[in-house]
């Protein structure tokens, strides 16, 4: 009986937006190079393409009009590196089985109209679209993730939400929704990439693969991304911690003090006691801190209006937002939303200074002759179930606190301002 013909390698794709981050790039990659490695076959090809830093466009490969990389293209990333890639144009991107958008700082800057046309390309085509980091917002951007879930970045989640309302951003690790992968950040591309892997190959091939890069556990598509917390919170004190997440979860219309104390359990006095020994703050300055690093974030990550930010993180004047956002930041919210938008330009120049400096790193892989099977078989990866989607998925009313309900327990808001204790104090549980 002749040996059954081994199966051609599954096709992957890497669109890098300007400033992308290094990290989640490499640990993505890193899990196709060891599986090819390990299994001693070529299981995975990849084609790595750089998106364009401006608007300009020009004519030329499989869809005209659309920004072409002639030849050696190179892309920046955030950490100043510059890579090199050879032979591989946006075209290509058109015989993956699955891309991923990359991004990293200034996101909103590299995701140029060309780009965008990209991504609702490549979606028309029935490629599989993923994103790594804050390439998420590339692709709420385009329009491709309306309807879907995906995951990003705990940072970036208040923001997202604000100016995607159609799309459902969880705080979830990694997520698969359908065609859609997205991962948040960091190491998250790498079991991301792992939990494809056992999929695609078995449940061995990605164990060997976590044995090599000392990698304990394989993270499951349920866990959640670990929100910031405050240190040394010890059990017997849950109240305190739900509190904070109490306060998160309702930004727009800050509840009561009062409200928080008999929702969590304990009475006003001994809350404002927490509060002052562990935190050096009152529970009052603690929140109004919430609401301003909320508004910082909306301001570097939206385009929203200061007024309007002003009215989402619970303010009633735009005077006294802008004298308690000085009290904190030390300057005016317009000097965040001036300083952000001038950093891309600012970290590009000094990228092209450096770069000649650096070895520049080669990736050379040809496009595909003709376009592969699809890789999620137009239906979920295998040994993953499909997440569905609600319906009309719309940004939730801020919650109210209900003592009875535990509202708290489902706060969707990052806990994103867990202010360090006090030099010294380590909260424990009385006995």
């Amino acid at each position: 009986m002749p040996p059954r013909p081994e199966a051609p390698p599954r096709h992957i794709g890497f669109l890098l937006l300007h400033n992308y981050s290094m990290i989640a790039f490499a640990n993505a990659l890193e899990v196709l190079r060891m599986a090819n490695y390990l299994s001693r076959r070529t299981l995975y090809r990849w084609t790595v393409a750089a998106a364009p830093a401006g608007e300009a466009e020009a004519q030329g490969g499989d869809w005209p009009g659309l920004p072409v990389a002639a030849g050696v293209s190179t892309v920046d990333a955030s950490n100043g590196l510059q890579l090199v890639q050879d032979g591989a144009s946006l075209a290509a991107l058109a015989h993956c089985e699955v891309v991923f958008v990359c991004g990293g700082v200034g996101v909103q800057q590299a995701t140029t109209e060309p780009v965008r046309a990209l991504l609702r390309r490549l979606a028309a085509r029935g490629v599989a679209l993923g994103a790594l980091c804050t390439g998420t917002h590339a692709l709420a951007a385009a329009g491709v993730l309306d309807g879907y879930r995906c995951a990003v970045h705990w940072e970036n989640l208040a923001a997202l939400r604000e100016a995607h309302p159609k799309v459902q951003f969880a705080q979830e690790v990694f997520l698969i929704d359908r065609d859609r992968l997205t991962a948040s950040g960091g190491t998250a591309p790498l079991h991301l990439m792992l939990h494809l892997v056992r999929g695609h190959h078995g449940q061995k091939l990605a164990v060997d693969i976590s044995e090599q890069f000392i990698v304990d556990r394989m993270r499951a598509p349920t866990d959640q991304q670990r929100l910031p917390q405050p240190e040394c919170i010890g059990p017997g004190y849950e109240h305190l911690t739900e509190a904070a997440e109490l306060m998160a979860a309702n930004i727009e219309e800050p509840l009561p003090l009062s409200e928080i104390a008999a929702a969590t359990g304990v009475s006003l006095r001994q809350l404002e006691r927490l509060f002052h020994r562990y935190y050096s703050l009152s529970p009052a300055q603690h929140y109004m801190n919430l609401r301003l690093r909320r508004a910082r974030e909306l301001l570097m990550h939206t385009a929203q209006p200061i007024m309007q930010i002003t009215v989402a993180c619970g303010f009633q004047s735009s005077s006294h937002f802008c004298k308690a956002y000085r009290a904190l930041f030390g300057h005016a919210p317009s000097e965040d939303r001036r300083r952000d938008r001038q950093m891309p330009a600012a970290e590009a120049t000094t990228a092209v200074r450096r770069a000649p400096r650096r070895p520049p790193v080669v990736l050379s892989h040809a496009p595909a002759p003709s376009p592969l099977p699809d890789m999620l078989g137009r239906g979920p990866v295998p040994d993953v179930p499909p997440v569905v989607a609600p319906p009309g998925v719309d940004r939730a009313a801020p919650l109210r606190a209900e003592p009875e309900r535990r509202p708290l327990r489902r706060a969707p808001a990052p806990l994103a301002a867990a202010l360090p204790l006090a030099a010294g104090k380590v909260l424990r549980a009385s006995a």
